[in-house]
């Protein structure tokens, strides 16, 4: 269900930082129709701790109801007490969401057994795929390899999003995933939670990206995938290389800062953030202009 380009959507907010529900149904559309697989509301991208309980459904409703029969949603569902992601994801799958995004623990830096129970009792908890997502640079919890290797023994579990930034560790995980699969006959995915390791990682057999670039560059991160997931990596290339400037330049401040301003200055949105993000700082929008004219957004 989950492969290809998989887009980890911003929140809108009005300029009185409320939810802009009406740029956020723009935004799913316009996804559609660039052709994203599939859409990942209220992660890291979207601003999910500073939005209420109401907010994170209702963002995850708009974005089910526009999504509804044409692509997969996988909504965002984490955190540090266990009983409430249990709460949450339930709630999401009675809206209709195809599966869960559920990071590492932050905050309480669990031992290797409690990421293990706590994944396994949310799996075990919820009727819904789990998708494990493992970002060691914001949750300090970092999901080792042998941790992971157990958990897609559990039914439920599905799949990673890998963002440890590391190549050699990232192959090395889908090297061992790969030969797990052989003797339990599931599939595992395994997803880059990094645009500029996206394509290496494919080339070493993962499923896809959740995607911060996707954002602002849809169509060509999709196209990217889908040439390279197809094998055709000198094409996948070309492509890449083209985003490679957004790929670095979308985390010159703190994601989404730079995903909303450019999304706002490409009249889509508004940049606004919720404390304790800030407005990009102003020396960064020449490098943000640059990269998105090398990208043919402006």
């Amino acid at each position: 269900m989950f492969t290809g380009c998989g887009t980890a959507l911003v929140t809108p907010f009005r300029p009185d930082q409320t939810l802009d529900e009406a740029a956020l149904r723009r935004l799913v559309r316009r996804q559609i129709e660039a052709g994203i697989d599939f859409l990942v509301p209220c992660g890291t991208t979207g601003e999910s701790p500073t939005l209420t309980h109401e907010e994170h459904l209702r963002v995850v409703e708009i974005t089910i109801d526009e999504a509804r029969g044409k692509m997969p949603v996988l909504a965002g569902a984490g955190g540090y007490n266990t009983a409430e992601v249990i709460h949450l994801a339930n709630e999401l799958r009675d809206l209709g969401a195809d599966g869960i995004l559920s990071v590492t623990p932050y905050y309480n830096k669990p031992t290797q057994e409690g990421l293990y129970q706590h994944f396994r009792t949310i799996a075990e908890a919820v009727d819904l795929p789990v998708i494990l997502y493992n970002v060691p640079g914001r949750t300090v919890a970092d999901m080792g390899t042998a941790t992971t290797l157990r958990l897609a023994e559990v039914p439920g579990i599905v799949g990673i999003k890998d963002a440890t930034g590391d190549i050699a560790r990232g192959s090395d995980l889908i090297r061992r995933l790969r030969l797990l699969e052989k003797t339990s006959g599931r599939r595992f995915g395994i997803y880059s939670g990094n645009d500029d390791s996206a394509l290496a990682l494919m080339a070493m057999g993962s499923d896809g990206v959740i995607s911060v670039t996707a954002n602002v560059a849809p169509k060509p991160m999709a196209d990217m995938c889908r040439l390279a997931l197809a094998g055709d990596f000198a094409g996948a290339r070309t492509v890449n290389n083209i985003l490679m400037p957004l790929h670095f330049d979308l985390f010159v401040e703190a994601n989404p800062i730079p995903a909303k301003w450019m999304l706002a200055r490409m009249g889509r949105c508004n940049a606004k953030t919720r404390l304790p993000m800030t407005p990009l700082s102003a020396k960064f929008e020449p490098v943000l202009e640059a990269a998105m004219r090398h990208a043919a957004l402006l």
